[in-house]
């Protein structure tokens, strides 16, 4: 990400600060229910709510706010967090359900809260201002503007006493050095603009695969070749990433990637970060061994997780990796499903006003519960009388089971009872536990992440009710959140759906959409992506450059219309609607968007080529474009039981169709014989003699990818 110097500017406001008189504040929580009540009670995100009984004024993101910092000329405080963020609470704790302090946001500032999973292009515009400004930044993020929304100060969490100097400090620059802010101010919003900025190549350059091995070098620098993951703390998973590592090892047989993937997918399974009683992942690892995770559990990362997982496992055949997908959907199923067919976004971290303590443990309640088989639990998962962490035991795996076997003289199949059984029983009586807050609004994006999840993990172990959810949201998704022929909402709660979809909410949409077709063979989902796609060329195109922004242009102005780029711990929404581009241009026989996507990824190769661990999923467009897809037809009655051998198994470079009738879609015209199912093999526009057997169809493919 682009950095601008603000060195004078940050300096002048630190010293404006100082000014401020140094008050230390005592924090008056309300102990009378609902004292207050200000603008946020009429909004339908959890977060919101959680704070519409402040003292503090807060208004919801909106014209009313806006015209109020006008008419009062105002600064503006923009505080965003979400609903599962710990330090979020902490900081309404200390501070926004503090009088004194409520009373100097009050009297100083429009103060207006927003949820950053519902407006993430509000989160983006104000996460660069403090990115700028600091070089880091997180949540609670908190970000002074100008009451026409332009940013001039801001950071993330501060303490109480901090927080009050804050305030003054900013309204004493406000009111003295009225003419220095708008300096920064506009200093700033130029930089926001101007951030990641694309270059268009009006002449693109081959992609080949050897443009990508000093990336990759340079990148396995940066690995933990002994716990997994990046060789620093703290640890997030990076679905993404690890899927572009899949792809480089099955395209080079480099087998360091390979190793990189298996040993870090080993070690958060075995870690704390994974829940080892009810399955599903943390957000992230404050340590390097993926011990103590932030106990947040975010729908975003569980679908993506799963779709990786069951990648690994249609490579490896790792049995861990099947047990971590059916435990992991067991969670979403059981904690983040709606009756109606989606998901919801989040579980929080805190219970009873304390991080991870619904997931912590006794050693005592764990020799209560177990009895005489608790000492063998115990040893496994590393439960100890002293405790692991400091506020219980953590659940962490510590032995190997063959190991555990023979020092308690059974069999190794008799162990693995023995620990299901114990970890049935703690997720039982872990029902009586206080539970952490839920966040139970729906996001179109998270949602279709775990859509493609359910698909990908059918593909992987064939289960059937896994496609059944997926089918489901997917018609939850449709119901719920599509409007008009091809218009996405981002969000639902209670019947209320209200704000405008962004661009990845149609991106990742598209992408579970195209996955379920491949899934299911019914064309209503490819073409439901088509229409989604065409609906995003309309009203996202930057026509100059071929991107897209993440706003529509039916949404109002912010100061900035962003573009996202960076895969991070979520793909970029260019980067997934550059892959859907090319899938279903392939599908449709649509060249125009062959040719845009390939002009996308020509405009951020230079990007690529320097950082491939913040564009893999630019990555993973990349190898499509160097190695053409394998085109696989599977036509007949039979079609769809036939094509599971199929997908039972890792090929990133397969592109698979098929139906049980004749078929007007492009790969599939001309194909079906009535009375036999029959498979096709094609590559380049060129097709192989036609099988009847998928056996036979398997030895084409792998004598098509070098094996023999």
């Amino acid at each position: 990400m682009m950095r601008i110097k603000f060195t004078r500017a940050v300096l002048l406001l630190s010293l404006l600060l100082i000014k401020g008189n140094l008050a230390h504040s005592q924090n008056h929580n309300n102990t009378m229910k609902h004292a207050h009540t200000n603008h946020l009670i009429k909004e339908n995100s959890p977060y919101l709510l959680q704070h519409a009984h402040n003292p503090v004024n807060w208004y919801p993101w909106g014209e009313e706010a806006l015209a109020k910092a006008k008419k009062e000329n105002k600064p503006i405080l923009v505080s965003i967090g979400y609903a599962a963020c710990h330090w979020c609470h902490v900081m309404e704790r200390e501070s926004f359900e503090n009088e004194e302090v409520a009373k100097l946001m009050n009297e100083f500032f429009v103060c207006i809260k927003v949820d950053r999973e519902e407006r993430p292009d509000i989160d983006q515009i104000y996460m660069d201002a403090v990115q700028m400004m600091t070089g880091s930044g997180g949540w609670p993020l908190n970000c002074f503007a100008m009451p026409d929304g332009k940013p001039f100060f801001g950071g993330t969490y501060f303490p109480a006493d901090n927080w009050m100097n804050v305030l003054k400090g900013i309204h004493n620059a406000w009111v003295n050095e009225t003419e220095k802010v708008k300096g920064v101010a506009e200093q700033l919003a130029k930089g926001i603009r101007e951030n990641e900025i694309i270059t268009v190549k009006a002449e693109a350059e081959p992609f080949a695969v050897a443009d990508l091995e000093k990336a990759f070098r340079q990148w396995e620098s940066e690995f933990d070749t002994r716990e997994g993951g990046t060789n620093r703390a703290p640890k997030f998973p990076l679905p993404n990433s690890l899927q572009f590592l899949l792809r480089y090892y099955y395209f080079t047989k480099n087998m360091d990637a390979l190793n990189q993937v298996t040993l870090t997918l080993d070690k958060m399974a075995m870690g704390g970060i994974y829940d080892q009683v009810g399955g599903g992942f943390s957000r992230y690892s404050v340590d390097a061994i993926w011990k103590v995770p932030h106990f947040e559990k975010m729908l975003y990362d569980n679908g993506q997780l799963i779709s990786l997982y069951a990648e690994a496992y249609q490579l490896t055949k790792i049995p861990e990796y099947k047990q971590v997908i059916e435990q992991t959907l067991e969670f979403i199923d059981r904690e983040l499903s709606l009756p109606e067919g989606g998901f919801y976004s989040s579980l929080d971290a805190d219970s009873e006003g304390v991080e991870g303590k619904f997931y912590v443990w006794e050693k005592a309640e764990v020799d209560q519960l177990l009895g005489n088989q608790s000492e063998l639990f115990c040893e496994y998962y590393g439960i100890t009388d002293r405790a692991n962490w400091e506020e219980g035991n953590i659940l962490m795996i510590q032995s190997e089971k063959a190991t555990l076997a023979d020092q308690f003289q059974i069999s190794v199949k008799k162990l693995e009872e023995v620990l299901e059984k114990g970890r049935r029983a703690l997720l039982e009586k872990r029902k009586d536990r206080i539970r952490p807050g839920l966040d139970d609004k729906s996001l179109t994006s998270w949602n279709a992440l775990m859509l493609k999840g359910y698909v990908d993990a059918y593909k992987a172990l064939g289960d059937e009710e896994y496609l059944n959810k997926a089918i489901k949201n997917a018609e939850f998704i449709q119901k719920y959140l599509w409007k008009g022929k091809a218009h996405l909402h981002r969000n639902y709660k209670d019947g209320n759906s209200k704000i405008n979809g962004f661009l990845d909410d149609y991106s990742f949409t598209i992408e579970a959409f195209v996955a379920l077709y491949q899934a299911t063979f019914n064309e209503e989902w490819l073409l439901k992506a088509n229409d989604l796609l065409e609906h995003v060329i309309l009203h996202f195109s930057d026509e100059q450059s071929g991107m897209f922004f993440y706003t529509s242009d039916e949404d109002p102005n912010l100061i900035a219309r962003k573009m996202e780029l960076i895969d991070n711990v979520i793909p970029s929404s260019n980067s997934s609607i550059a892959k859907s581009l090319f899938l279903v241009g392939t599908y449709l026989d649509k060249g125009r968007y062959i040719e845009r996507s390939g002009q996308m990824l020509a405009n951020v190769k230079p990007r690529l080529e320097k950082s491939i661990s913040y564009h893999s999923n630019w990555g993973q467009l990349y190898f499509w474009l160097v190695n053409p897809l394998i085109e696989i037809v599977v036509v007949g009655e039979d079609a769809i039981a036939q094509k599971r051998k199929i997908e039972e198994l890792f090929l990133p470079n397969v592109l698979i169709s098929g139906s049980k009738s004749e078929s007007i879609l492009p790969l599939l015209q001309n194909r079906y014989v009535n009375g036999q199912t029959t498979f096709y093999l094609c590559k380049n526009h060129t097709c192989k003699l036609p099988v009847s057997n998928v056996n036979d169809l398997l030895k084409q493919l792998n004598t098509m990818n070098g094996y023999q």
